[in-house]
């Protein structure tokens, strides 16, 4: 009786190591927000999740986080591409309130009015900081600072450097964001316009509207080293929210942050430079310069810009370098991905092995404007 007893102990603990070698693997296998990722081709399925508008700031998993969101900012290679001029700037009026570190951002942040104006003094401002009041179109409220000012997020695995959580018509111009899982993230922000920021050394993507965050302009702003983290995280700029993480984030409902802008930026990501999810519309990506060099933190990270949204006009962006094509378009959700228009597009392919612009999801105008090197306009090289 004795030994069968201590053979039943014996293969209790094999199953119980068993059951708990499953519950690892498949821990492992979530993505950022807790969920299984995606199933289908590529990435598009799987979302970079984190807080609801509504909700306080979400700390994601990541694989091997010990919790303690690293220390001190990382020293990653430097980007030299100049941002480009353009029309729409911004410029930061007489300052109302004048900030010298972390405790006085906070505390001009939480007591923040429509019209303020807030001027950062050189100096780096370590934590995470949030805007919550809401400025109105005529009295929009200013975060500005040169490039000395620096917000610094404390670490690379977790947390947002500056979170627009539901607070419209803002206005964040000229200071650096680093060392943050992710850099400017916008929850429920209409009207805010983000310009002139340098957004590096970063775990994830480095700016994000999601959450019906409509009518934002993302615009000049230098952005490199990104998914310091998580590879294939590391998007440049995300509009919208993957379909697959619509229950969890956005109530059930398609996240439509529509009419966004993004004009002028100059990228080089480690995913795609400007990410367009599905359920979102009528926005523009003009302008903009792409450095694919570092892109391709997974197979599926093989485009500058992957649109899986309708309605929005691609034009006059130019790229180089790319795993394999320049722009692309993909339908997860049936009716997505489709009336988008490309048009006047410099794409030098500099050894990618696709084609310009890859028409997955059908439905798209390209026109005869685009311009290829080293590659094909489309698969079948055709225009209108």
């Amino acid at each position: 009786m004795k030994s069968k007893l201590d053979l039943k102990f014996i293969v209790g603990l094999a199953v119980g190591a068993a059951l708990m070698a499953v519950l690892a693997l498949f821990v492992a296998g979530l993505d950022d927000d807790g969920e299984k990722p995606g199933t289908t081709a590529g990435n598009e399925k799987t979302g970079t999740g984190g807080a609801p508008g509504a909700a306080p700031e979400i700390t994601e998993r990541g694989g091997g986080d010990d919790g303690d969101g690293g220390g001190g900012a990382p020293s990653g290679e430097p980007f030299t591409l100049s941002v480009p001029s353009g029309p729409g700037k911004v410029a930061c009026p007489s300052p109302t309130k004048t900030v010298g570190d972390a405790k006085e951002l906070h505390q001009a942040l939480g007591s923040a009015q429509p019209g303020d104006v807030i001027k950062m003094n050189v100096g780096t401002y370590e934590g995470k900081f949030v805007a919550q009041a809401s400025g109105t179109a005529a009295k929009p409220i200013f975060l500005c600072g040169d490039q000395g000012a620096v917000l610094d997020g404390g670490g690379v695995k977790k947390g947002y450097a500056f979170h627009l959580n539901q607070a419209n018509h803002w206005r964040l111009v000229g200071f650096t964001v680093r060392n943050s899982q992710k850099g400017v993230m916008a929850d429920t922000s209409n009207g805010s316009i983000i310009q002139g920021l340098t957004v590096h050394e970063i775990g994830d993507e480095a700016i994000h509207l999601r959450n019906f965050s409509t009518g934002n302009t993302v615009q000049y702003n230098k952005i490199y080293n990104t998914g310091l983290r998580r590879e294939k995280f590391g998007e440049g700029v995300y509009l919208g929210t993957a379909e697959s993480n619509w229950e969890q984030f956005s109530g059930g409902k398609v996240d439509k942050s529509d009419r966004n802008v993004v004009r002028g930026n100059v990228i080089r990501a480690t995913a795609e430079a400007i990410d367009i999810k599905e359920g979102t519309t009528g926005g523009r990506i003009i302008g903009n310069v792409f450095d694919g060099s570092k892109t391709g933190g997974s197979k599926h990270n093989d485009s500058w810009i992957d649109v899986k949204g309708n309605g929005y006009v691609i034009e006059g962006n130019k790229g180089v370098g790319t795993p394999m094509d320049g722009f692309q378009t993909h339908e997860i959700v049936d009716g997505w991905g489709t009336g988008n228009t490309f048009r006047n597009n410099s794409i030098d392919l500099a050894g990618g092995r696709g084609v310009g612009i890859n028409d997955t999801a059908g439905g798209n105008r390209i026109a005869c404007d685009n311009e290829v090197k080293g590659g094909r306009l489309t698969k079948k090289d055709t225009c209108s």
